[in-house]
């Protein structure tokens, strides 16, 4: 593919370019090999990929510091690994093993690490936003200056429960960012044909929360974003809410073959809009990288995505005895 004229912002480093470049290719070649071994009969029941919306999640995490909290949708393994969550737990969970950050118990809607502040890919559909809520609730309480980033799709912000959390989390000033990763598509329908307010970040207008519509294939302009939301935030100035344009380049999941929209249209956005393909011509015309450095980029990436998958064939099968694990807390505290 052709390098794009896309020029990267004065205030980017080489070293921010090649970062983005390749955490945004680790989370791509991990859900190609995930739809792989899906194939293959070594992922069951459900399987969301993110391919295309890499430049969201990667984005928004380059504002995130410490002790700042994510939750999301089914539609999770860039989120988990954009947090910093090991490829291997995270492939070896997909598969159902032992090795697996839920010991291969939950699968992609039941994967959480305390370590890295991720609470989860949640099944329910808009469920995870009172949970984000609760989540900056608790660092509000605590006075301390975190964030949470809840995030959610276009189809699931027409959800009750979503509005319900807008005024909850306005009246109480929550430091919790809503982002809205719109792929245009929910799980097949368009939004045009099933949401009135063609803009979903005004749906906050009405609760007083400021928002945002961002370019979410442009991993720059979401770091901007992300970098102006979470100064809000921590300012103690309440919610945000971040409505990111992405578009996922496969069904809404493994078994869906996306027959409602055309095949131009998805290779007319993976030839003029992918958001790795920009990164990648910016290091080029900056000489930032070379070809043969950036070739080098992705062979150390399979590397580490085969590794993954070769960690979570060779991982055993849960024990019988691990259906009687994790269903209590350690302990429990006693009353005074």
């Amino acid at each position: 593919m052709a390098a794009r004229k896309t020029k990267a912002k004065s205030n980017t480093s080489a070293e921010e370019l090649r970062a983005f470049y390749k955490d945004m290719l680790l989370i791509r070649r991990f859900e190609e090999k995930a739809g792989q071994l899906y194939g293959m009969g070594l992922i069951g029941g459900f399987c969301h990929l993110y391919i295309g919306q890499e430049a969201v999640v990667v984005g928004l995490e380059a504002a995130a510091k410490d002790g700042d909290k994510r939750i999301t949708s089914y539609r999770d393994h860039g989120h988990m690994l954009a947090c910093g969550m090991d490829p291997n737990g995270v492939m070896a969970e997909l598969t159902g093993r032992e090795g697996g950050y839920s010991k291969g118990k939950g699968g992609s809607m039941h994967m959480f690490s305390k370590e890295k502040h991720f609470y989860g890919g949640h099944g329910i559909v808009a469920a995870q936003v009172p949970l984000g809520a609760g989540l900056a609730f608790s660092d509000k309480y605590k006075g301390n200056d975190n964030v949470t980033f809840a995030y959610f799709g276009d189809g699931a912000a027409n959800q009750g429960q979503i509005y319900e959390t807008f005024n909850m989390a306005a009246l109480w000033k929550l430091p919790v960012i809503f982002v809205i990763e719109n792929n245009q598509y929910a799980m097949g329908t368009s939004q045009a044909r099933s949401t009135s307010t063609p803009d979903l970040y005004t749906r906050g207008a009405a609760f007083g929360i400021a928002g945002e519509l961002v370019d979410g294939m442009d991993v720059l302009a979401v770091q901007a974003a992300s970098e102006k939301a979470t100064a809000h935030c921590r300012s103690g100035e309440g919610p945000y809410i971040l409505e990111v344009k992405t578009y996922r380049y496969r069904g809404h999941s493994m078994s869906d073959p996306a027959k409602y929209r055309t095949r131009e249209e998805v290779q007319k956005m993976r030839e003029e809009r992918d958001p790795i393909e920009s990164v990648r011509s910016m290091l080029l015309q900056g000489n930032h990288a070379t070809e043969e450095e950036l070739k080098e980029i992705d062979k150390e990436i399979k590397a580490v995505v085969n590794a993954s998958a070769d960690f979570a064939k060779e991982s055993p099968e849960p024990a019988l005895s691990e259906l009687w694990t994790d269903i209590y807390a350690d302990e429990i505290p006693q009353e005074a």
